[in-house]
């Protein structure tokens, strides 16, 4: 019995949805028995250290074909390793790539699936797991009947600690299929963690009056250490790049803080960010609705408060 965690990499770096991945598949092994095997597609390098997170195993299929994400191919390849090493959980990060990934799969291995699962499976009434729905609003437990089971990880809800060693990396021969996706060119904003990543996140509306009022917003982020966000409308309207949108009918955020200035707080930009542990408003609208889902609310013009929070949290940094 195996427990397979499909690691994801970019840039030939393992990702940090990765480690969440394999320290979750860890307690999922040892729940059931089994081993955890973490599986590398593509030349990323340092997967050894997969091991201190949890894998009791590293499989690494590095063939330079795998270093573009096309999901018929790597779902036929991961479906071999899972044959190979008996595996009856698959898990995956519920990002874009494991979204793709497992109605594939789960079709493939005739397994059950659950998507954005947030904590660790119980057995008492066959095999349960958790997730968020209506937006956050409450939580079900879904019971999978299966033998074979795929799951994806929702982001944040596990914070992956060293528990382990490192582990030698094994080669696997598996049969690659011709992919059919041609990859011309790739575009990546560099030198941010990405939203579905980030533990602490910056974010703000049509209040900041205009895009050249966004350095303020970007202060509070650098001093903080944190990702920049914005609303649909900002969006919309050019002030922001699109892949900073959170919401519903944007970018899905569970992170440990969220700063939200000028924002009213509609409800399809909760429905993308309620989830965060903290939320924090900055609203000179007592009436924004905002407020409600806030655990801390500042009442007052955001031009006057963030540039005092920036310097607050400068302050802190420097023991003063």
């Amino acid at each position: 019995m195996a427990v397979l965690v499909y690691a994801e990499t970019q840039g030939n770096k393992v990702k940090k949805a990765a480690l969440e991945c394999v320290f979750y598949g860890k307690k999922v092994a040892d729940a059931e028995g089994a081993e955890c095997i973490a599986l590398v597609l593509g030349s990323a390098n340092g997967v050894e250290e997969l091991g201190n997170y949890g894998a009791d195993r590293v499989i690494q299929i590095s063939d330079a074909s795998l270093d573009q994400f096309d999901s018929m191919v790597h779902t036929s390849v991961i479906g071999q390793v899972v044959d190979a090493t008996s595996a009856q959980t698959v898990i995956l990060a519920h990002s874009s790539t494991g979204k793709s990934l497992l109605g594939r799969l789960s079709a493939k291995l005739s397994a059950g699936s659950v998507s954005g699962v947030i904590d660790v499976p119980s057995y008492e009434n066959g095999f349960t797991v958790k997730k968020s729905v209506f937006s956050g609003k409450a939580i079900a437990e879904f019971k999978v009947k299966t033998d074979k089971r795929v799951l994806t990880l929702s982001g944040n809800s596990f914070k992956p600690e060293e528990i382990g060693t490192r582990v030698d990396v094994e080669h696997m021969d598996v049969t690659i299929p011709t992919s059919s996706v041609k990859v011309i060119e790739v575009k990546r904003e560099e030198g941010t963690v990405p939203l579905p990543e980030a533990e602490l996140v910056v974010s703000a509306g049509r209040g900041m009056k205009g895009p050249e009022n966004w350095g303020i917003i970007e202060e509070l982020a650098n001093e903080l250490g944190a990702t920049t966000a914005c609303s649909r409308p900002v969006a919309d309207i050019g002030w922001r790049p699109h892949h900073e949108h959170v919401g519903q009918t944007g970018v899905a955020i569970k992170p440990n803080l969220y700063i939200a200035a000028g924002i009213s707080g509609a409800i399809q930009h909760l429905a993308g960010v309620n989830n965060s542990k903290v939320i924090v408003v900055i609203n000179k609208d007592s009436e924004a609705p905002f407020f409600k889902a806030a655990d801390y609310g500042v009442l007052g013009d955001l031009f006057e408060v963030v540039p005092k929070l920036t310097e607050a949290v400068k302050k802190f940094k420097a023991g003063l």
